[in-house]
Formats: structure tokens, sequence, C-alpha cells
């Protein structure tokens, strides 16, 4: 049987919450904006970036919110160019999904992250190669949309029953019961565990170690 475990990004697999801040700050202040609270920016990450700056400032007319995402987009690269982007593995992340692959589970990523962020991102922890699927922001519409859910599962050649949605957001938990895939939520990301469980998960985890037993039970 097909076993197919899909991973947000940022706040689930990488804990990259103080370069995005960093990078959403410029890019407002670049443009002549107000700089949104930290907390705010902590609410949007999962979503793809136009949609995230949508939600952080919904009064802005469309030139300046392209302007805003270009900023960003630009801030995020030249910080990862000069080597000052730190996007850490949560704990025991990188033994859960080699565990996993082992195992005989397949492994995608769904993210609001662009394709060549979420490719640096995967090549510098080493763990590339484990997945068998990569959806992004570049080609699907924003979470909780459930495009690159679809996707994933087409790729991996696994149907909703065999599939579990991993994340630390509603978007993620919302986007996986819009298709009827199963949802655990990780308590270690952006949304606090109520809001997971209203949003649809199952359950939600505090560590990789039982994030491994909560697949086991959702998928033996």
């Amino acid at each position: 049987m097909t076993r197919l475990a899909v991973f947000d990004c940022d706040g689930t697999l990488v804990d990259g919450q103080a370069d995005v801040c960093w990078a959403m700050e410029r890019a407002f202040t670049r443009a002549g904006l107000p700089a949104p609270d930290h907390q705010a920016v902590r609410r949007i990450v999962g979503l793809s970036l136009p949609a995230a700056v949508r939600s952080l400032a919904p009064e802005l007319g469309d030139e300046q919110s392209r302007v805003v995402t270009e900023f960003y987009r630009s801030s995020f690269r030249a910080r990862r160019e000069e080597g000052l982007l730190d996007e850490p593995l949560y704990d025991g992340i990188a033994d859960l999904l080699r565990s996993l692959h082992a195992d005989g589970w397949q492994l995608a990523v769904a993210t609001g992250k662009s394709d060549r962020g979420l490719a640096a991102c995967l090549a510098t922890h080493g763990i590339a190669d484990l997945f068998v699927s990569l959806q992004t922001a570049d080609r699907h519409p924003s979470k909780p949309h459930p495009a690159m859910l679809e996707a994933a599962l087409f790729e991996a050649g696994a149907n909703r029953e065999q599939a579990v949605m991993i994340g630390d957001t509603s978007f993620d938990m919302l986007m996986a019961r819009s298709i009827g895939v199963a949802a655990i939520g990780v308590g270690w990301g952006y949304h606090g565990t109520q809001e997971l469980l209203a949003s649809g998960a199952a359950s939600v985890v505090g560590t990789a170690a039982a994030l491994a037993a909560a697949l086991e039970d959702t998928m033996p």
C-alpha cells in the first residue's frame, strides 16, 4: 500500500520565522509603508507571498501589493545569496523523515515557498532526495486551495485515503479537509492547538517522536 506523508515547510520542517519577519519588514519599509507587526507576519506564514501581502495590508492597491511582493522576493534572495539565511530544521525532523522513508512512506512537500526557496532549503539540510513530490506557490494557488495537495497525490500515485497532511497552520488543515485527506497539526509552528483542531486536525503533536506515532496510528 502507498502511504504518503505531505509536509508543510516553514513552521513544520524548518523554523524560518526570523528571516520571514525581517524580509517582510524590509519590503514594506522599502515601499514607504509601515512595517507589519511580527505577530501578524507569523500568522500568514504558509500562504503564497501575494496572498500574504494582501492579508497583511488589504488596503493596498494592486500596484502597491506587487511592489511589496517584489521587494520581499529580492530581499529574501539577497539574504540567501549572502549566506545569512537561517532556516534550521526542528528537533528530530531529519531523523523522522529518514525513518519514514526507510519504512516505505512516500514523502512530499506542499509549501508557500517558491521553487527556488524550497530547493535551497532542502539541499542545505541534505534531505531533498527523500521527497517524491515538491509543490510550491510558484505553480499553484495559495493554501488553503487544495491544488498543491492534489498534485502531490497524483505524483506519488496515492489516493486520498492513503495520505496525511502535516502542517502548523489552519491553512494546511483546511486544505486537507477540503478534499478528504487526514491532517495532523504540529504544535511548534505558527498557529495554536485549538485553531488547528478547529480547522480539521485529527490531532496536534508536540514532538517529532509524537508525530511518528500519530502517523502510524492514522495509517498503520
